[in-house]
């Protein structure tokens, strides 16, 4: 009998241990977010400034120029993306999603998306817009362009 007791409170512990947090989307967030998409986050994998125009991001994939001092504050970030076509219609959707805290949130001001422009900066599509990071911590950054995930871009914001 004591076996099987010690062996009910093991498996209760052991369960207890592997169960994960899960993650709850906002009421208005985008029909389109999965958990899928948090849940595979590299968080080693940060961005690095590549190319001449202090971009900071995933080389040939995306990136922002205005985030290599980001800030707590508002700020204007120009975002640049590689391998878009038709960028006249295309819809970027950004996504904040804080490591410790398991929040998700917009960070543009103005909401969750922006449309795109044509090319700059050697990228194949952009778009400038003001961002709020609401508190500090490692941040993942999920884009989504026209409802359908494109990449994710980490940043350590402290200040």
């Amino acid at each position: 009998m004591r076996r099987f007791v010690l062996l009910c409170m093991m498996l209760l512990v052991a369960v207890g241990c592997t169960n994960e947090e899960k993650i709850t989307m906002p009421e208005n967030a985008p029909d389109f977010l999965q958990e899928k998409d948090f849940a595979s986050i590299n968080w080693n994998d940060k961005a690095v400034e590549f190319g001449d125009r202090a971009i900071i991001g995933n080389a040939n994939k995306s990136g922002i120029i205005g985030a290599n001092m980001p800030s707590l504050s508002t700020q204007k970030w120009m975002w640049h993306l590689w391998g878009i076509e038709g960028y006249g219609i295309t819809e970027l959707t950004v996504v904040g999603y804080h490591r410790n805290t398991k929040t998700i949130q917009p960070i543009l001001v103005d909401g969750w998306s922006i449309g795109l422009g044509g090319p700059a900066n050697g990228a194949d599509a952009h778009s400038s817009s003001s961002v709020k990071i609401p508190s500090p911590g490692e941040w993942a950054i999920l884009l989504y362009t026209n409802g359908k995930y494109f990449d994710t871009l980490i940043y350590d914001i402290q200040e």
